[in-house]
């Protein structure tokens, strides 16, 4: 019998003229010389999740697919690449139920991918890293639970189209911008005209509520004088005195105007009250 000590965080398969019997876990392990080995996995794994080729890590391990092209539903070239995260759940399995464990989790990756962004377009796709990662996970799930594997995680690193969709898509973009600002321009304007249309109004109200009060104290102050005058002549003569005074101011108003042609409409009352008056 001999012993062998195997790593905290790793494990080793004990075989048997080449059958597993057993896992061996970390800490002090017993093996009975000549008939018992470990199980040594360089061959199918590299040095990925493993230790010296015998002690696989079961702790989480982080996978880079590499990046890889691939076609939107609109026909668009993308370049994928996804890191996994990963961990070992049942390492009998996942030694001897798939054949080069990480590149079989990466291809199952890449498939998904492939199949998530040959069924959307380009637009779609760009903005839909979540739904990516997601998609990956649930996809893959079935099939590395019979490798004894569970995927922790899916994140999309690199996401870029070719150069011609790139220009294209910066073109689209600065007109959008340039639309946009053109928009605003417009509102701007719009926003300005109602706002001096508004002011407009609200000088032409005050002006004409200010004239309609000018009209008002003027009458008022015209009656009071007629009635002060009419307590002295009479009422008719008061009455035409302030006909015969209105008279001569319109006349005054009228020769102060810078016209060629002036015409003095003269009533014979009017007349006869400017006569009365010299």
């Amino acid at each position: 019998m001999f012993i062998k000590v195997v790593p905290q965080g790793h494990c080793a398969i004990v075989i048997r003229f080449g059958k597993p019997i057993r896992i061996a876990r970390s800490g002090l392990n017993f093996f009975v010389p000549f008939f018992d080995g470990l199980k040594d996995v360089s061959g199918q794994w590299g040095d990925e999740a493993n230790k010296n080729g015998v002690f696989i890590e079961l702790s989480e391990q982080i996978t880079d697919t590499r990046p890889r092209e691939c076609f939107t539903k609109d026909n668009v070239r993308l370049t994928v690449n996804c890191v996994i995260r990963w961990r070992i759940s049942d390492p009998q399995k996942a030694v001897f139920e798939v054949d080069h464990l990480q590149q079989s989790l990466r291809e199952s990756v890449l498939a998904e991918i492939r199949s998530f962004v040959g069924s959307h377009e380009l637009n779609f796709v760009l903005s839909s890293r979540q739904h990516i990662s997601e998609h990956v996970i649930s996809g893959v799930l079935d099939t590395v639970k019979r490798w004894g594997v569970n995927i922790v995680g899916a994140e999309i690193q690199e996401l870029t189209a070719d150069d011609a969709t790139v220009d294209a898509m910066r073109q689209q973009l600065e007109a959008s911008r340039r639309s946009e600002a053109i928009k605003l321009e417009a509102i701007g304007k719009a926003e300005a005209m109602v706002r001096e249309a508004e002011a407009a109004k609200n000088a032409a109200i005050l002006h004409a509520q200010g004239q309609s009060e000018a009209a008002r104290l003027i009458a008022e102050g015209d009656k009071v004088y007629i009635d002060k005058i009419a307590e002295v002549v009479g009422q008719d003569v008061a009455g035409q005195i302030m006909i015969a005074q209105k008279t001569l101011e319109a006349y005054e108003t009228i020769v102060k105007s810078p016209a060629n042609k002036v015409f003095l409409p003269l009533t014979t009352m009017t007349a006869g009250l400017i006569s009365e008056g010299r």
